[in-house]
């Protein structure tokens, strides 16, 4: 892998029709999102993540009933159901301005949806960009791999809560 193509993917198959895999996955996103310091953008603050609306609105994590303490994500770039979610993403790690892209694809299999997230722009990154963790080429890509796989796998334990309900 060379830094100009530095796009992280990750897929799981959840048990659930397209249309319910993107409502699980915007409507449902604090259920699912991981908690803790490695997935949350405010350590020691215990936040709400959510959707702000569809194209144009925001994924945040809101620390107050009224959301007036929000850490925002990233704005919504593309917002199809139930094929496609689409927004920006910004990391603890990022200075004002910086951002990735994130692109969520559902899509119909036998079992349920398959759900792949590509994980795009880290090429814009100095290798010594804190983002990072020192890592680049394939041990980063392993490193954020396996952060969104560890993401996948909470939503894909939420999505078989919900159907054994």
């Amino acid at each position: 892998m060379t830094r100009s193509d530095e796009v992280v993917r990750a897929s799981t198959v959840v048990a659930a029709a397209p249309d319910d895999a993107f409502r699980l996955f915007t409507d449902e996103v604090d259920a699912w999102w991981r908690r803790g310091p490695r997935f949350r953008f405010r350590p020691g603050a215990d936040g709400v993540m959510r959707f702000e609306g569809e194209a144009g609105g925001r994924l945040v994590e809101a620390f107050d009933a009224a959301g007036e303490d929000v850490y925002e994500v990233g704005r919504i770039l593309a917002w199809e159901p139930p094929g496609r979610l689409c927004f920006e993403f910004r990391a603890r790690a990022f200075a004002p301005g910086e951002t990735t892209r994130v692109e969520i694809r559902f899509e119909a299999v036998a079992q349920g949806t398959r759900v792949v997230v590509e994980h795009a722009g880290f090429e814009a990154f100095a290798a010594d960009h804190p983002v990072r963790h020192g890592l680049v080429g394939p041990a980063f890509g392993a490193m954020m791999g396996s952060w969104w796989a560890d993401l996948l796998l909470a939503a894909r334990r939420r999505a078989a809560e919900r159907s054994a309900a």
